[in-house]
This record gives structure tokens, sequence and C-alpha cells, in this order.
């Protein structure tokens, strides 16, 4: 076996980076029951044990019917900067150094709750973690798929107005029906107004959507991607231009995208030049934050601790940190 306990220890004492996390996919079911009692608002669940065994899906559409659910206790600033603590903490605890989150201000908007106070609440929040930890972070803004390319025109004007917190814009919800190229003009602005973009796909959608967030998007990162190995061309562009795979192995058993995690492809796609990455994804519904994920998935990938240190410095590599950030870490693995 190449998975001893000094892989464990490492995992757990080296500095890492996270690249791929929902900020509103890291609501433990206790602050949920916390905030419908503080907000007064109405849950179909009578404890905090009821909401836990909520957590439970079979496919991207069912968790998302509950993930959109759980959003609804999120009212004010405060809320937010809660969230975004909490997920700080854990952060702390799993010595993640540097953190970029992703928010769906779409899913909280539409229930009339003010942009500002969201994007406030978390911003707080990342200060607050850079003053009393020396956490770094980014925010970015995620468009939700599902919908129209116009009311995500209206919710990047809302961003425009935050460009001193929020870096970046990316694109998640349903892949299935809901191709990128449905975003192309939507990207085009985006990026016109400064922003970097990343997109998820092939997740469950094919390699085409791989193809297309590259080509169409212009995206300085794939987010999953794990379905770039049915296409060897695909393969070797994504390796050619070092295009990162912000890889969540934990939410992709619990998704049903492979069956267990000895099956999971991220052993070939390391394997095959990728500069992959482990993340957390949605941490509370999915089973684990980042150091679970990345030694569940050494464990069942028999990964070495030269594998596991490239999936780390993959991760400073990937992120929209300055370069002299990124070499004082890399230099520290």
């Amino acid at each position: 076996m190449k998975n001893t306990d000094s892989v464990i220890s490492f995992i757990n004492k080296t500095p890492k980076s996270e690249l791929h996390l929902h900020i509103e996919g890291s609501l433990e079911p206790e602050l949920m029951f916390k905030l419908s009692k503080r907000n007064k608002i109405e849950i179909p669940f009578k404890s905090v044990d009821e909401i836990r065994s909520a957590y439970n899906f079979t496919n991207l559409d069912s968790f998302l019917k509950i993930y959109y659910e759980g959003s609804n206790v999120l009212i004010t600033e405060e809320d937010f900067f809660d969230l975004t603590w909490e997920y700080i903490l854990r952060c702390k605890n799993d010595n993640i150094v540097h953190t970029e989150i992703f928010f769906d201000p779409q899913s909280h908007t539409s229930r009339g709750i003010n942009f500002s106070d969201i994007v406030n609440g978390i911003y707080k929040a990342l200060t607050k973690a850079n003053n009393e930890f020396r956490i770094t972070s980014k925010i970015i803004m995620c468009f939700l798929r599902h919908l129209d390319e116009e009311s995500c025109f209206a919710i990047l004007k809302e961003a425009v107005n935050h460009k001193d917190k929020i870096i970046g814009v990316g694109l998640d919800s349903s892949e299935k029906g809901n191709p990128p190229k449905k975003f192309k003009r939507l990207f085009e602005e985006a990026i016109k107004e400064g922003f970097l973009t990343v997109a998820h796909a092939g997740e469950e959608g094919p390699p085409e959507y791989i193809w297309d967030s590259l080509n169409l998007l212009k995206v300085k990162r794939i987010d999953h991607g794990v379905q770039c190995l049915k296409d060897d061309k695909l393969v070797n562009n994504l390796k050619e231009n070092n295009i990162p795979l912000t890889v969540c192995p934990l939410s992709n058993i619990k998704l049903r995208v492979f069956d267990k995690l000895e099956n999971h492809n991220l052993k070939k796609m390391l394997d095959a030049g990728l500069r992959v990455m482990v993340n957390s994804d949605d941490p509370a519904y999915f089973g684990g934050y980042l150091n679970t994920n990345l030694i569940e998935t050494s464990k069942a990938l028999n990964l070495s601790l030269d594998e596991v240190k490239i999936l780390i410095q993959n991760s400073f590599k990937s992120s929209f940190l300055d370069e002299k950030s990124k070499n004082f870490w890399l230099n520290k693995i």
C-alpha cells in the first residue's frame, strides 16, 4: 500500500488552497435550523436530524432541490456573514490558507434579498478571516444556468457595482440541457467588465461542454471536468494549455457520477498529466470538507505522497493569487 499514515499526516499539516466551494453548500444542518428560527422561515424539517437525513440524493437535480430549500433561510447580511464564517473556521481546522468561494445570488435575489447584503456579508467574513487567521480569499459570482441569459445579465449589472469584492464569474446549476453556448454573450460582457471567467462543465454534461466553455466562454478554469477523458483531443488540449480542472471526488460519488470512490478517474487524469486538484464543492451536503476529500480519495485510489503533493501544488498554481503569493505557498509545500 502506498497510502500510509504519513500521507494523512501530510494532508492534515500542509497548507492548502480550495478553488471549488459553493458557500451555500457549506450550510450545515445546525446553522440551517438556527437561521430558520432566527428569521422565522418555515422549512419542511422539525429537527437538525431531519435535515441531515434529507441531505440524501440520487442525482444533481434532487440535490439542487434541497440545496435551494436550504438557501431560503439566508435573509440578512448577518446570515451570509455567519455562513461564511463557519466555513472559515473549517478552513482554519483543515489548514486551508487560501480559498476561492462561489456564491449564487440569483437563488437569493429571486426571493427579494438585496444583492449588496449577500456580497457584503460574505466579504466581511472573508476580511475578518484575513485579519485574524491570515487566510486569503477571492469571491466568484456564479450564474444559474437553468435560468435564461437575460436574468443573468441583470445580475451581472449588480456585480459591476462590487468589482472591489468580486474577482470573477462562473456558471453552475443543472448542466443537462443548459450548454455553455447559451451564455456566450453574457460571458463576453463579463470579460469586458474585467471579470475572470470559470465554468462548471463535464460533470454530468459531455466533453463538448468543456470545449465550449474554453472556446466560447474563454474560461480560465474548468470546474469538475471529469468527462474529459472521453475525448483524447480534449485531453491533449487541456494538458498543452495547463487548464485547471477543479475536481470534487466526494461530490461526484454522492451525485452518482461514479458509483464508488475506487472507480473515480482522478488518478487517470493525474497520470494523463492534467492539472487536477481536489475540492469539496458543497461539503455540508456531500459528506466532507477538503481534508476529508483528500484523505478518502488518497485511500480509495492508493495515491502516493508525491501524487497528493501534486494535487495540492496544482491548487495553488491554478488559483487567482498573484505569482509572489503562489510561490510563497509552493515553497512551503
